[in-house]
């Protein structure tokens, strides 16, 4: 297959798909991933895709924020693997009574799934799918911060939620953002859902990201955390060596899973 028709069904790939990664198609197309590379370079060069970290997105959707299924499925085998790591992480972070601050990540509601029954936490949180996960922990106290639902994401946002969370001081925030860079620091789509993010990082006395490697490069509208105010970072195998190097020099310990 000639590279120019490998670029057509990559680029058609993208569009379907909403986004692909390099080793897929390097196994698909039957090629090394330095070519793939190259492959995505020329597309995006052109204008027809968008370069991120470990592969490409459909040209303009850097800006458009996917549904909350489609969240919760990409990259989810790593989704799982940054949850349950954070979940060995708490014990560490938390006294065992302690308070969390839990925001609408598909990989925090992962992380509120494996949470055990007998969980003790004081939780709060802004996302439907959390305290849907959490409602039936008996031991656990679970306050669920008021607002205008975003239908997208299934959080509370705007003036309620961000009242609530100004009367709470917890141990720990865990949150999840839609891109994260040492340049670009967290960022998200969606002024509002920034800036409830905004608040639980600030209303934390530790901070804990959780963010799979292919959002790290990738810059939205709202930025609404810089890499410095987190404590530690959960992320995948996919980040290299240099980047959690760089990533750590402002202060971050990283953890791949």
């Amino acid at each position: 297959m000639y590279a120019p028709e490998r670029q057509q069904q990559i680029l058609a790939l993208a569009q379907e798909q909403g986004r692909v990664d390099v080793p897929t198609l390097a196994e698909e197309f039957g090629v090394t991933q330095e070519t793939i590379r190259r492959d995505l370079s020329s597309l995006d060069r052109a204008g027809l895709l968008r370069r991120v970290h470990g592969g490409a997105l459909p040209a303009g959707s850097l800006h458009l924020e996917p549904g909350l299924a489609e969240r919760d499925s990409t990259a989810a085998a790593e989704k799982e693997r940054i949850a349950r790591a954070a979940l060995d992480l708490l014990p560490r972070l938390l006294p065992a009574e302690g308070s969390l601050l839990l925001d609408a990540g598909t990989t925090v509601s992962r992380l509120a799934g494996l949470l055990p029954q007998d969980s003790s936490y004081t939780v709060a949180t802004n996302a439907l799918p959390v305290a849907a996960r959490l409602a039936d922990h008996p031991a656990l106290t679970l306050h669920l911060i008021g607002g205008r639902l975003r239908h997208r994401t299934h959080a509370a946002v705007d003036a309620w939620a961000l009242r609530d969370l100004a009367d709470m001081h917890a141990d720990l925030a865990v949150v999840a953002t839609n891109g994260f860079s040492p340049e670009g620091g967290l960022s998200t789509p969606d002024l509002a859902e920034a800036a409830v993010k905004r608040a639980m990082v600030s209303g934390a006395r530790r901070v804990l990201l959780l963010a799979d490697s292919g959002k790290y490069g990738a810059r939205h509208f709202a930025r609404f955390a810089d890499l410095r105010q987190v404590d530690i970072l959960v992320t995948d195998t996919g980040l290299t060596d240099a980047q959690t190097t760089e990533i750590e020099n402002l202060g971050p310990e990283v953890i791949r899973a």
